[in-house]
Order: structure tokens, then C-alpha cells, then sequence
């Protein structure tokens, strides 16, 4: 016998609290790069932190609540449990939850906005927007080949780019080398899902990328994204942008070994497994990062 989660353990599973990391790792990063360049603002940063992980709550109550609506979640899903699919929240609830919460983060972005000025208000509201119509909307873009592109652009480059942006005023050409490897890291998230959905996808007409270039090019994938991050690791080093300090993630190369060689021979629900520790590597690596870019 199965039990149902409580209320607040439905919404828990909704908000899928492993994801949560792909939101905080790049202000935490961008937010170093500020600070290593002279500058750092603690209330900016608490607001776009809040910002944030708002914005990657909403944006997997629109996943949850599009994906049953487009078929994509049924009873053949291999991965953890839905809750509109699985009937522990209603359809509509979902709905507004999902609005609601795009909401929060919107009246969290007013005071970002005072602070940055109209280029945090074009970032804030195209992070809504594309949070949305990430799988909703008439062409949502996880169903046509573009999440790889959406998650690598705004959990990775815009995130670290503009938190920067709102400490100094600027993007220094070291905020947009730094959301490379965690640009790279997140992306390869996402491609362990689509790799372990890849048939259930294609049978709901859910044209991933992994879909599209089918499981060898998709492993490869994630192979160069989670390899790539650690070879840029010393770009800033190099460049003179970062201190020594910014060699530090490299203490999660053991982590990452393992999870390469299991996604290069496993398929299916042995992928769970996975997917969540490339999230905690995703987590480690990035934390890690933004200590060392203050050393």
C-alpha cells in the first residue's frame, strides 16, 4: 500500500526541492564575481536569491501542470512522481499555485528593479515568460528540441551575468566567462532527464533535443557539458579574472567520474539516480566555485 503524502508533502513534491540548486548556485556565483571585482550588496542579493528560487518553483508547477495537459506525464512515467498526473493536487490548483508563485517572484523583482533598472526588468520578465512557456503555450520549447538552450541561456549565462550586473552595475567580461561551467552543469541536469524520458517523450510527441539526436549524441552531450566545466575552470585563472581559488571545484572531479560512467551504460529508472546527483554535483561544484572566487 502506497501512502499519500500530506497536503504540504504534495506541494513539496511539486516544487521538486532538488531542483532548487539550478537557482541559488548562480547567484552565488555571479554574486562572487561581484564581490572578487569590490562590490557586493547584501539586500540585492537576498532579493534575488528569493527571486530566484521563485521563479524555478513556478517554473516546475508550469512543467507539472503543462506536461499532464500535453500528455507528456502518464501512468508510463518512469520518473518521480507528478502531481497533477498522479491526482495528489488538483488540475487547477496547480494552475494557481503556478501563478501565484510567478507572481511572488514578480513582486520580489520590484525592489531588483529599483536597484538595476530596466535591464533586471527585461531579464525578470523574460525568465517569467520563458518559465512558462518553457512547456505551455501554443510552441513550447522543451517540446521542440530548445530546453537545452533555455535552461544553459537563463539558469547559467543570464543568471550569473545578471546578478552580477545587479552588485556593479555592470557585466564584466569575468561574470560571463564564470556562467560557463555553471551554465554547462545545469544543462547536463536536464539531460539526464530527457535521456531517461527519451521513449515516453517520443511516444507523447515530446521532441526533446534527446529525442531529436537519440541516446548516443545525448550521452556525449552530457559528457562534454560536464566535462567542458571543468576544463573552462581555469579560463578566469588564466585570464587574470579569478584567483587561484577558482581551481577549487575540481575537489568534485570524484563525484563526477561515476555519474559519467552510469549514464554511459544505464537507461530508464536507473537514471534517477543520477539525475539527482548531478544536481548535488551541480550544487557542490558551484559552491564551491563561489568560495574559491573570493580566496
Amino acid at each position: 500500500m502506497v501512502l499519500r503524502p500530506s497536503p504540504l508533502g504534495a506541494w513539496m513534491l511539486a516544487a521538486r526541492p532538488a531542483t532548487l540548486p539550478a537557482a541559488v548556485v548562480p547567484v552565488l556565483v555571479g554574486s562572487a564575481t561581484a564581490f572578487a571585482a569590490g562590490s557586493f550588496r547584501p539586500l540585492p542579493f537576498i532579493a534575488a536569491l528569493a527571486a530566484a528560487v521563485l521563479i524555478q518553483i513556478g517554473t516546475n508547477f508550469a512543467n507539472d501542470y503543462f506536461d499532464f495537459h500535453k500528455g507528456a506525464d502518464t501512468a508510463a512515467r518512469i520518473g518521480p512522481v507528478r502531481v497533477t498526473q498522479s491526482g495528489l493536487i488538483a488540475v487547477e490548483t496547480v494552475r494557481l499555485g503556478m501563478i501565484v508563485t510567478f507572481g511572488l517572484a514578480a513582486l520580489s523583482g520590484l525592489y531588483l528593479v529599483a536597484v538595476g533598472g530596466w535591464p533586471i526588468l527585461l531579464i525578470g520578465l523574460l525568465s517569467i515568460t520563458a518559465g512558462v512557456l518553457y512547456t505551455g503555450g501554443p510552441w513550447p520549447l522543451g517540446y521542440h528540441g530548445l530546453g537545452d538552450l533555455f535552461v544553459f541561456s537563463f539558469f547559467g549565462l543570464i543568471a550569473v551575468a545578471g546578478t552580477t550586473y545587479l552588485h556593479s552595475g555592470s557585466v564584466p567580461i569575468a561574470a560571463l566567462i564564470n556562467a560557463l561551467p555553471v551554465a554547462m552543469l545545469v544543462t547536463a541536469i536536464l539531460v539526464v532527464n530527457n535521456l531517461r524520458d527519451i521513449d515516453t517523450d517520443r511516444v507523447a510527441g515530446k521532441h526533446t533535443l534527446a529525442v531529436l539526436i537519440g541516446r548516443r549524441a545525448t550521452r556525449a552531450e552530457y559528457v562534454l557539458l560536464v566535462g567542458g566545466a571543468y576544463l573552462l575552470l581555469p579560463l578566469s585563472w588564466l585570464l587574470g579574472t579569478a584567483a587561484i581559488g577558482a581551481w577549487l571545484p575540481w575537489l568534485t572531479l570524484p563525484l563526477a567520474v561515476p555519474l559519467v560512467r552510469t549514464l554511459l551504460r544505464e537507461d530508464g529508472p536507473a537514471l534517477n539516480g543520477v539525475l539527482k546527483r548531478t544536481g548535488q554535483l551541480h550544487l557542490l561544484f558551484g559552491v564551491l566555485f563561489a568560495i574559491g572566487l573570493l580566496l
